[in-house]
Order: structure tokens, then C-alpha cells, then sequence
């Protein structure tokens, strides 16, 4: 690891101040991904500058009716809040099915949405990979990726984004607010990650050196009926290889309004517009929700060995959907 120094902030201009033209220095919340990448070279940082005092750590209610979360919000505090169990059930179920309860202690709700991707090729610095090394090409392409993309990738890299509370909070059109040296500014959830195109290395829409302080999530009455499942390898903590955040209003058997997002298909959570357009005013049973599945899943692009992964996400869409339908009529 490289030596770094380190400097705790008390005030967001502080801490913004601090990074402010330093390139080679990182914000550190939980540290539960950042921390992981200095062990193994991936990240090398000369400043570690700690925000975790900041006062950053509260959920409150907006006079609209939703709900502002701040940064340095753990994710366990997040996920057992009783308005956020309440409104938005599908961003607990994300964050409790997200990581291991000591992880969930440690980590930040703007470090999560910061977090990298676990492809094995991205953390092994003797690989070559254009996300960690821009021009060097992406071995996943033609060796290991049966839990890469399908969806939104490109021949320069075929990551997938780890994040479980990222597709709750995409599919509750979420958006991040943010402290520069020039002053606050705010991203829709849905600008916030850049398509990966030929910058694979180029993740999101902050500006440099830019603090996440919040994510607001707008008022949403769908999202009180909703459900985040996802499939992994192994019961236990491990990241997903597909994953639904899904909620829906059901009136006289019609679907008034829907919400979707999948994880772990492309670089980003990723918002299941067509399938939602497909649904609305359409009748609530397994069939029409299989043809929004379809419809979404059109354009995907499966690698050789990852194709599995269009019927997943299908069923999955089938499944959640055909719960929350059935629910909507007790």
C-alpha cells in the first residue's frame, strides 16, 4: 500500500477545501471499498481526508413529501429507519440484502454509490483493464464474465455496478446533491453514472473534487408497495447476479403505475423504462409482464457465457411483479 496522509474534516467546506485541485486525494467514508482497493494497489491516494464527522448523518422528511438522506448515513441506519421501511420498503430490503451487518455498520450511502466494480480483472493490477488503466483493453471480454453486463456495455469493458441500494434508490428516480469549491449543485440519479462508451474509466457526472452530501428521494405513493429480490450464488453475502427493485399500483386489475430497475447487468443500476412503458394502463398478470420483460431486454448483448442471465432477469420480472399484483387485490 502506499503511504497517505490523513486529515479529518469537521465542515463540508473543510472538506472540500482540502481535496480541492488535489487529485491524489480521496474522500473517505466507511472506507468498506476504498480501503479494500489501497490494499491491493487499484487505489493509491496520498490524502485520505475523513468526512465521517461531518454532519451529514441524519434522514428527515422534505416539505413534499419525501425523503433526504445524508451522506454519511450508515447503511444499517438507512435500512432500519421506519419512514424509509415505510415508503420506500424496496431501498431497505436493497441495503439489508447488500452486505454482511458488519459491513452495513461501516459504510456510507455516498460511498456506496461510489463504490467500483468487483470484477476480477478491475482489482487485479497485473491485468490489463480499461477502467483502471485506460487504453489497455478488457480481458473480460473473452475470459471471465458470466457475471458481466448484457446490458448498456461496450467492446472497451463489460463491468457490472455493485450496488443493491443504487437500483432501489435509480428506480425511486433518486437524486444526489453535491459540494464543490464553486458551491452545491444536485444530479438525478439517472445522469449521475456515465454510459461506459470508450471512457469505461470515467464513472460519474461529479465534478472533481466534488462531496456527495445527500440523496433525495422524491414523494413516490408506488414505492410504498414494492420489493427489491435479488439472486446470488450463494445464500450467504455475495453480490448478485441479477437483481429487481420493483413497485406497483394495481386499479381494477389495470397498472396504474410501475417502477423498475435491475442490478447486476450493467455498469450502472439500471432503469427498466422500456418494460414500465410496456405496463402502464396494461392488465396486471404474468403474461403482460413478461412481454415488459421482453421489451426491456430487447437490446441486450450477452457475452458467451452470461446469457443466462436475459431469463433471469425475466423470471425475476414475472415473479416480483406477479407478488406485488397479488398483493394489490387482498
Amino acid at each position: 500500500m502506499r503511504e497517505f496522509g490523513y486529515q479529518r474534516a469537521y465542515d463540508v467546506s473543510g472538506a472540500v477545501a482540502l481535496l480541492e485541485g488535489d487529485g491524489e486525494a480521496r474522500f473517505l467514508g466507511g472506507g468498506t471499498n476504498l480501503v479494500d482497493l489501497m490494499k491491493t494497489g487499484v487505489e493509491r491516494p496520498a490524502l485520505l481526508v475523513d468526512v465521517r464527522e461531518l454532519p451529514l448523518d441524519r434522514i428527515e422528511p422534505t416539505g413534499d413529501g419525501g425523503l433526504r438522506i445524508g451522506a454519511t448515513v450508515t447503511n444499517s441506519d438507512l435500512a432500519a429507519h421506519s419512514e424509509v421501511r415505510r415508503r420506500y420498503p424496496a431501498l431497505a430490503q436493497a441495503v439489508l440484502a447488500g452486505a454482511s451487518g458488519q459491513l452495513r455498520n461501516m459504510a456510507t450511502v455516498g460511498g456506496n454509490l461510489l463504490q467500483r466494480t468487483r470484477c476480477g480483472y478491475f482489482a487485479d493490477v497485473t491485468s490489463a483493464c480499461n477502467k483502471r488503466n485506460p487504453g489497455s483493453g478488457c480481458p473480460a471480454l473473452t475470459g471471465e464474465h458470466h457475471n458481466h453486463a448484457i446490458l448498456g456495455a461496450s467492446g472497451h469493458c463489460v463491468a457490472t455496478h455493485p450496488s443493491d441500494m443504487g437500483v432501489a434508490l435509480a428506480a425511486f428516480d433518486a437524486v444526489v446533491s453535491y459540494e464543490t469549491a464553486d458551491g452545491p449543485g444536485e444530479l438525478p440519479l439517472a445522469d449521475f453514472y456515465l454510459p461506459v462508451g470508450e471512457t469505461p474509466h470515467l464513472e460519474t457526472a461529479l465534478p472533481p473534487g466534488a462531496l456527495i452530501t445527500a440523496v433525495t428521494l422524491p414523494p413516490a405513493p408506488v414505492a410504498a408497495r414494492s420489493r427489491y429480490r435479488k439472486v446470488r450464488e450463494r445464500a450467504s453475502y455475495a453480490f448478485a447476479i441479477g437483481s429487481i427493485a420493483a413497485a406497483l399500483d394495481v386499479q381494477d386489475g389495470l397498472v396504474q403505475d410501475v417502477r423498475l430497475a435491475f442490478g447486476a447487468v450493467a455498469s450502472r443500476p439500471w432503469r427498466a423504462r422500456a418494460a414500465e412503458r410496456a405496463l402502464i394502463g396494461a392488465r396486471a398478470d404474468a403474461e403482460n409482464f413478461a412481454a415488459a420483460a421482453d421489451a426491456e431486454l430487447a437490446d441486450a448483448k450477452p457475452l458467451p457465457h452470461n446469457g443466462y442471465k436475459v431469463t433471469l432477469m425475466r423470471n425475476l420480472v414475472v415473479a416480483v411483479l406477479s407478488e406485488l399484483a397479488e398483493e394489490a387485490t387482498r
